[in-house]
């Protein structure tokens, strides 16, 4: 006791800190108070750092307003220029001069023809444009490298040059034709086709779209799956196909697109009669070789909104299966 009392009075205290044995002075609390007071204040910023927190974020892209103007501009002048040229022109007959013309059995007949081609050729390349998907991506043959560089042989061949190739072949007297004609099966100069020749034009679409994604795709869920007891039916359809489902979506939609619009390798093989095997595009032609300009841009008119609510109403429906899928 003896010896903690004299460490106690040999120790000094340290300095604003009294010591064990004093009693607090009112120096002693007038410094602690001040430590408080120093604790507990907010620290404020610099003036500097104040600014640069007030600035707004920069853009991740250099120039933007440069590159949106240039967007802007070039969507204006290349897209909505000639769509508001072509509404302005067809609205100079006035509205009974349009709705008769869109409203002739002819047009009607075209009208029909060219969107039900182009949405039989579009399902049936969804089917055949995922098969052949499936195969250059999940097998390895001999040969797969030129099948998957002929793909892309109807998006390089000129349209001509396919209307030409799939009259030779499906004519009555071509290689094909000489021999289903006799059988009854009529492809050249029917409306048949015409669905042949959108089909050979629209499967690199569908095939080119969905091919990414099955090279991307997880084979481990299938494994699972497989593992849990599911049949490869049902591991086709359960797991894979809901996958890739937006993308072959969007493959329809492009290959419809273009068959709509498809010119040079349909009117080969059509035969162009009226009310039978006339398609929209070539009525347009048509109504231009005979100087009826607002009878042409009433057609088109129609057919271009046709083609923007399918479109749209395919995209739609494609955002919904791939939140759906994301979910």
């Amino acid at each position: 006791m003896a010896r903690s009392e004299a460490a106690l009075r040999v120790t000094p205290a340290p300095a604003g800190v009294p010591a064990p044995h004093e009693a607090p002075t009112a120096a002693d609390a007038a410094i602690a108070l001040r430590s408080r007071r120093v604790s507990t204040e907010p620290h404020t910023a610099s003036p500097s750092l104040a600014a640069s927190a007030r600035r707004k974020p920069r853009r991740v892209l250099p120039g933007f307003r440069s590159t949106l103007a240039y967007t802007l501009a070039y969507a204006g002048l290349i897209v909505l220029l000639p769509l508001s040229a072509l509404v302005l022109k067809a609205a100079t007959g006035g509205p009974a001069v349009f709705v008769e013309v869109v409203t002739s059995p002819r047009v009607l007949a075209a009208f029909r023809l060219s969107f039900g081609a182009a949405a039989l050729a579009a399902a049936l390349n969804a089917a055949f444009g995922l098969l052949l998907a499936w195969v250059l991506t999940r097998y390895r043959f001999p040969g797969r490298r030129l099948i998957d560089a002929l793909v892309d042989l109807p998006i390089a061949l000129p349209t001509a040059v396919a209307g030409i190739a799939l009259t030779a072949l499906f004519a009555p007297k071509g290689w094909l034709g000489q021999w289903l004609v006799p059988l009854g099966l009529e492809v050249a100069f029917t409306w048949v086709g015409i669905v042949v020749a959108l089909v050979f034009v629209g499967l690199p679409f569908v095939v080119r779209t969905v091919q990414p994604v099955l090279e991307g795709f997880e084979r481990a869920q299938e494994e699972a799956a497989a593992s849990l007891g599911a049949t490869p039916w049902q591991v086709f359809f359960r797991v894979t196909l809901p996958s890739v489902t937006p993308a072959l979506l969007t493959g329809c939609a492009l290959a419809f697109a273009r068959g709509v619009g498809e010119y040079g390798s349909v009117i080969f093989i059509a035969g162009n009669m009226p009310m039978k095997t006339e398609i929209v595009p070539l009525l347009i032609v048509t109504k231009l070789e005979q100087y009826d300009y607002a009878g042409a841009t009433a057609v088109a008119v129609v057919m271009l909104a046709l083609s923007f609510v399918l479109l749209l109403g395919i995209n739609v429906l494609q955002n919904r299966l791939a939140r759906r899928g994301s979910a």
